[in-house]
């Protein structure tokens, strides 16, 4: 069983749609006591983190999500979802995160690695590529420089290189696509819009986390 948090914001049902067309077996909960005793937990997020994070709050869901991440079951973060499991964000303003994972959001550079000016926010399909061994992670089975979904305007920098998975590559800007920290991980691009890529992750998350 996986449960979704339903907290007011995220794309419930397409990623729900997703994990079941992979297998899983879905609940969507804004239940804070479901949240605590799930057996795997997802946080969608679209939006802003400020937003995000206020949501969470108003739905008591807070130390839910922290009680179940302290105990080593499979939590997995999808886009503003990844961004609010770091310690902050710089997004219009400065504001607190869930600090599951050490780090940062900031903005996706203004500038290309080249110096000329391209489109923010990122949208589009990106290569992802390793960071470190795909091996027994969330990305088992999927081809270096698979192209994913993105639809962002800022993007984790995660305190511990560990922690970085993937990357994606935008005009040359190196931005972090998917991070494992434990049990916990996060992707900043859409699994669920990310056709047989994205469902192949999601199915490794709900068989293996």
């Amino acid at each position: 069983m996986i449960t979704v948090v339903d907290y007011g914001i995220g794309n419930l049902m397409s990623v729900s749609r997703a994990l079941q067309t992979v297998g899983a077996e879905v609940r969507v909960s804004a239940v804070p006591a479901e949240i605590e005793q799930a057996e795997r937990l997802v946080v969608p997020g679209v939006g802003a983190f400020g937003d995000c994070m206020r949501g969470l709050a108003e739905y008591g869901m807070v130390e839910p999500i922290k009680a179940y991440a302290a105990s080593g079951r499979p939590l997995l973060g999808i886009c503003v979802g990844m961004q609010i499991l770091f310690d902050s964000s710089e997004e219009f303003g400065e504001f607190g995160g869930l600090g599951l994972i050490p780090g940062r959001v900031r903005k996706v550079p203004a500038l290309a690695a080249d110096g000329r000016a391209h489109k923010i926010p990122h949208i589009g399909w990106s290569a992802i590529v390793p960071a470190r061994d795909w091996r027994g992670t969330l990305l088992e089975g999927i081809e270096p420089g698979a192209a994913t979904y993105f639809v962002h305007s800022y993007a984790p920098e995660p305190a511990h290189e560990r922690d970085r998975l993937a990357d994606t590559y935008y005009d040359g800007c190196q931005i972090s696509a998917v991070v494992q920290h434990g049990a916990i991980a996060g992707c900043q691009f859409h699994p669920e819009k990310s056709a047989a890529v994205g469902l192949k992750i999601l199915a490794n998350f709900s068989a293996h986390g």
